[in-house]
């Protein structure tokens, strides 16, 4: 026979003011154990009655957690609610590991209030005992079914970061840390992201030493011992995603020599025949931001002069030779090469920070007749740097605020910053001996104050106005002179803005590391 109301309310009362002898009435707290085999309104009384003298009972502690969790499970979703509210109130001892695997577990919920409450228990928990409850989502996370694990990690990537340092102790993060590295062993992209942002914002790692663990578990995930496959978009998918991930944690102590020297060494010999792992993603073009961006922090580098070349060669694919003359001395309007700022931006900045490394580089590592075809190269884009950074002067001039914002003048400021970068660095290998002191910040990052507050010498846009300098450009032999000028065609990408390159999940499975994991399907395991 169901328990009734006026039952549960009689036996709750017997439990109430039994005070000191809670134990003796064990037969009173199993009626509202039973309450749970009632209707909607027993259920709910229920599921408030058990947990409330739950410690009392540890006979019937497993009883008592499995009815409320009959109750987690109910088809009324209100009474669900009520019973995941409940929840933390077992979490003592050594319940804290099973309630937070069961919390975790009830993260795949498809209702947005019982969601929510679940992340409010789970919360509740961890400041119970932080280590216990991350135990039960780890557990999930290695052995649960998709959903559950998908919804755990991002749990921890979204909710960690707000609690405070009382709870996320020392000896909790490293705990994280040695827990994380384990998933890692078998990831997707989009998890490897969100993991990746969970371990970067401890506050244990935020030393050299961690950092540079932190990029030692992205080369892992990276594969760099491995050859680069171009045609493969997962594994061209997999290096970007590994480099972004790299990329804010590297410095003047926490080098990027591996990367650097993978990417001179296996991406730019195959950079046209690379396979975007996204429909209209100008893959060569993000290949050589992140490039560019890495290689101000690469160390000691053990083929320097090889990769020098590799970049050298690479630049003089994009840097094309003046057009041959008609008869007039007019250039050919058909043989205009076009100029494609964006890529050079990127190549003559990786060039120039590792030319500082080897400074002779171009004196004594390339012959006189290359070097004669790139000043030739370079004088040419230059001019025609000069044309475009005019044009695009006067086509901003005078614009503020909203006149700025939009779309087409917004592609217009970053041109300006990508042409007065390369009119800066052009300048600085046109002197003799070539010279690797002028400092630029690349056109799509955050100008930083002191960098720009720093340097005395003109800047881009004072040289790129066509005004008079102190330290002039070397002379250097010229060709014909021409008639007239026909400023070139140039490129710049319109999505020369914000890298904002970030994509989850890779197709097809390679075992360890990225890629499909195995079925975990394995329903709930309470």
């Amino acid at each position: 026979m169901a328990v009734t109301i006026e039952e549960l309310y009689r036996n709750y009362g017997i439990l109430a003011d039994a005070k000191d002898n809670l134990s003796q009435h064990k037969d009173a707290y199993q009626v509202i154990l039973d309450g749970v085999k009632g209707g909607p309104k027993e259920k709910r009384l229920a599921a408030q009655f058990i947990p409330k003298f739950f410690c009392s009972f540890p006979e019937l502690a497993d009883a008592a957690i499995n009815a409320q969790l009959d109750l987690c499970e109910d088809e009324d979703v209100s009474i669900r609610r009520q019973a995941i509210k409940e929840l933390p109130r077992f979490a003592t001892g050594e319940n804290i590991l099973r309630v937070a695997d069961i919390l975790t577990q009830l993260l795949q919920t498809d209702d947005t209030a019982e969601f929510n409450q679940v992340n409010v228990a789970l919360i509740s928990i961890f400041k119970m005992d932080a280590k216990g409850t991350l135990g039960g989502l780890f557990s999930q996370i290695l052995q649960g079914e998709d959903i559950v694990r998908e919804r755990a990690i991002k749990f921890l990537s979204t909710k960690l970061k707000t609690l405070p340092e009382d709870i996320m102790t020392k000896e909790v993060e490293e705990y994280i840390f040695t827990e994380t590295k384990k998933v890692l062993e078998d990831v997707t992209g989009e998890e490897f992201v969100l993991l990746m942002r969970v371990v970067s914002g401890l506050r244990v790692l935020q030393t050299v030493n961690g950092r540079q663990q932190l990029v030692e578990l992205v080369v892992e995930q990276a594969f760099l011992e491995q050859a680069l496959n171009p045609a493969d978009p997962d594994t061209v998918d997999r290096l970007l995603q590994c480099t972004r991930q790299a990329l804010p944690l590297f410095s003047k102590n926490v080098h990027s020599t591996r990367f650097v020297t993978y990417f001179c060494e296996h991406v730019l010999p195959n950079l046209s025949t690379l396979t975007s792992p996204v429909a209209d993603l100008d893959i060569q073009l993000e290949v050589l931001k992140l490039l560019a961006e890495m290689s101000p922090f690469c160390g000691d580098m053990e083929k320097l002069e090889a990769n020098l070349n590799m970049l050298f060669t690479k630049l003089l694919e994009f840097m094309p030779l003046p057009p041959e003359e008609v008869e007039n001395g007019e250039n050919s309007a058909s043989e205009e090469p076009k100029l494609q700022f964006s890529y050079v931006e990127c190549l003559l900045f990786s060039f120039h920070q590792l030319g500082k490394k080897l400074p002779d580089f171009l004196l004594d590592k390339v012959d006189a007749e290359h070097l004669k075809d790139f000043k030739i190269r370079l004088q040419y884009f230059a001019r025609g740097l000069q044309v475009y950074i005019r044009q695009l002067r006067v086509a901003l001039q005078g614009k503020t605020g909203d006149a700025l914002k939009t779309e087409e003048n917004k592609i217009k400021v970053v041109a300006l910053k990508i042409t007065n970068n390369i009119n800066v660095l052009i300048k600085d290998l046109f002197h003799n001996p070539p010279s690797y002191k002028s400092t630029v910040t690349l056109s799509w990052k955050p100008v930083q104050k002191t960098e720009a507050a720093a340097p005395k010498r003109p800047s881009g846009e004072e040289m790129g106005s066509g005004g008079s300098t102190k330290k002039q450009i070397s002379p250097l032999p010229r060709r014909d002179t021409r008639q007239i000028y026909n400023p070139p065609s140039g490129k710049y990408s319109a999505s020369i803005g914000n890298f904002s390159y970030e994509r989850g999940g890779f197709r097809g499975g390679r075992g360890r590391g990225f890629g499909a994991r195995g079925n975990r399907s394995r329903g709930r395991i309470y």
